[in-house]
């Protein structure tokens, strides 16, 4: 199988996952954070530098669950930020 390259939208996309992810993590030590949520330190380090894009889902919501973060959060911190057409309310 052939993995294509990743789009600068989604190394983006993966910069702003890893620093969320550090900067909820505070000063919590990175192998216990990594060891809690069942994944390798290496990949907890990886993903947090954004040399892991795009990790699982399962992954994600692993680390986001002990550091008490919903995907609702990470969702929004990752995302694109588009702007919505305001709709009118005028009867």
């Amino acid at each position: 199988m052939v993995r294509l390259p990743l789009t600068p939208a989604e190394l983006e996309r993966g910069r702003r996952l890893g620093a969320l992810l550090r900067r909820a993590r505070g000063d919590r030590p990175l192998l216990e954070t990594a060891l809690d949520a069942g994944v390798s330190p290496e990949t907890l380090r990886k993903i947090e530098s954004g040399r892991v894009a795009t990790p699982a889902f399962s992954t994600i919501a692993s680390i986001a669950g002990v550091l008490g973060l919903s995907l609702d959060e990470v969702w929004t911190e990752i995302s694109p930020h588009v702007e919505q057409p305001s709709r009118s309310l005028a009867s």
